[in-house]
């Protein structure tokens, strides 16, 4: 049986490999332990999608479960409006598009192509601000693609015995801090989060 990985893992890997490591330690009936607030503002902002909620269009799809053979990974999409085309990836707030959020995206819509859709453009919103972030295709950033691809292969490969942490600012960050048995940043030095 081959495993498929997550594609929410691919935002979380490039942040800290460990991540992933607790993340599935600790489940999701333990969040209150390690989730910050952001983290819980995320969720609940998340709702809609995730109960369907967000529109009863026959067109949208919102929340289905996507997969891709090829590149070995899973999840959800938030909104795929098959009339248009167009892939819409939700955040909270926006302040910055990581490389993980766009590996996310582009995930998503590799899949759905995979799946027999045809996606036409992808995009951020920020629900916060109701800002809009269009995002080329794969195909139209090779360098991104291919930086995508090379994270997932890392993803595939890793081995968490042998990572050592590099960036203290991420482990000041991480909402698993208090419970690595690695972090660069010891608790105290935190600022009290």
């Amino acid at each position: 049986m081959e495993l498929y990985l997550k594609i929410t893992y691919l935002n979380d890997f490039i942040f800290c490999p460990l991540s992933i490591y607790f993340h599935q330690l600790y489940g999701d009936l333990a969040e209150r332990l390690y989730y910050d607030n952001p983290q819980l503002d995320g969720k609940a902002a998340h709702s809609a999608i995730d109960e369907k909620r967000y529109s009863t269009h026959k067109n949208i799809l919102q929340g289905i479960d996507v997969y891709s053979d090829k590149y070995k990974l899973c999840g959800k999409i938030d909104i795929f409006d098959n009339e248009k085309g167009l892939l819409t990836e939700r955040k909270k707030h926006i302040e910055t598009i990581y490389d993980g959020y766009v590996f996310q995206l582009y995930a998503q819509c590799l899949c759905l192509r995979e799946m027999g859709y045809n996606v036409k453009s992808i995009r951020f919103y920020s629900t916060d601000d109701n800002k809009v972030y269009p995002q080329k295709l794969p195909e139209e950033n090779p360098k991104m693609l291919e930086k995508f691809k090379r994270t997932n292969q890392e993803i595939q490969l890793f081995d968490v015995d042998s990572y050592e942490p590099k960036n203290p600012d991420k482990c000041r960050h991480c909402i698993y801090n208090d419970f690595c048995d690695r972090p660069l940043v010891p608790k105290a030095y935190r600022g009290g989060t």
